[in-house]
């Protein structure tokens, strides 16, 4: 698989939802099967500790360990798949005009 960058071809002033979350802050919701969750650094320079869960399971969540063996790739961007603990596809990249994402750190604390 070759990653790279693409951009959304979706029109932000449509999005049914639009927040801003601030630095240290977090967000938390159900994104439906179908849906698309977008995330942008408005700031600059900041990081999206993103975490997924199945809401009907949440022993199933995201595994980067198995994202990465599956795509033989230890950066993600667009066109990856994010696979479960259980190997199920949880959400796939769409579009991504940085380039290439690290998952293997896992989310950051405040400190």
């Amino acid at each position: 698989m070759t990653l790279g960058r693409k951009n959304s071809e979706l029109i932000p002033g449509e999005a049914v939802v639009r927040d801003v979350i601030p630095a240290g802050e977090y967000w938390i919701d159900i994104v439906k099967k179908g849906k698309t969750l977008r995330i942008v650094d408005v700031e600059g320079n900041q990081a999206a500790d993103t975490l997924f869960f199945n809401a009907a399971d949440v022993a199933e969540r995201y595994s980067a360990v198995d994202t990465i063996r599956e795509q033989r790739n230890v950066y993600l961007s667009c066109g990856s798949r994010l696979l479960s603990t259980s190997g199920n596809v949880m959400a796939e990249i769409t579009a991504d005009t940085v380039g290439r994402h690290d998952t293997l750190g896992g989310a950051c604390a405040a400190e």
